[in-house]
């Protein structure tokens, strides 16, 4: 079993939808014997998600509604597999961190062969949070092979 790690800011906006995202696309694929994780670099630890990242999920059929938000640890980067950030930021803050897990940190937009940040909706408004949440859906399409390459 491979374990995925999403990370973001706060772990209440883009990473808890990114793993919903993952968790319906490996169980449509019949790969739900991988685990999915999510974390902030800079999470108020025990919030839940964003009342609008809980609506855009629900529209997409993904209950992300008991998520409670948690700060990357030191166990967190050692059990995964996989580490994938939403911005170059978040990527420096864990490479700087902990150097010895950098080969397993990547942009989530590389992975469909870019180089951008997926932008933080917190305090936007509804259309903020679908738009990224079409990002990251977006990004997991496209980098769906070298996901899976990597796990």
């Amino acid at each position: 079993m491979s374990v995925i790690l999403f990370i973001c800011t706060g772990n209440v906006c883009r990473s808890p939808m990114a793993a919903g995202l993952m968790r319906q696309r490996l169980a449509q694929e019949g790969l739900g014997h991988h685990q999915v994780a999510s974390a902030g670099v800079w999470a108020l630890d025990g919030r839940p998600a964003s009342d609008h990242a809980v609506t855009v999920m629900a529209e997409r059929g993904i209950d992300i509604s008991e998520h409670i938000a948690h700060t990357v640890t030191a166990d967190d980067m050692a059990e995964a597999d996989l580490v994938l950030v939403m911005s170059r930021d978040q990527a420096q803050v864990l490479r700087n961190t902990w150097p010895q897990y950098d080969w397993k940190v990547h942009r989530l937009s590389e992975m469909a062969g870019k180089r951008q940040d997926v932008s933080d909706p917190y305090g936007g408004s509804l259309a903020d949070y679908r738009a990224c949440a079409d990002t990251i859906e977006r990004y997991l399409n496209e980098g769906w092979s070298n996901i899976l390459k990597l796990l």
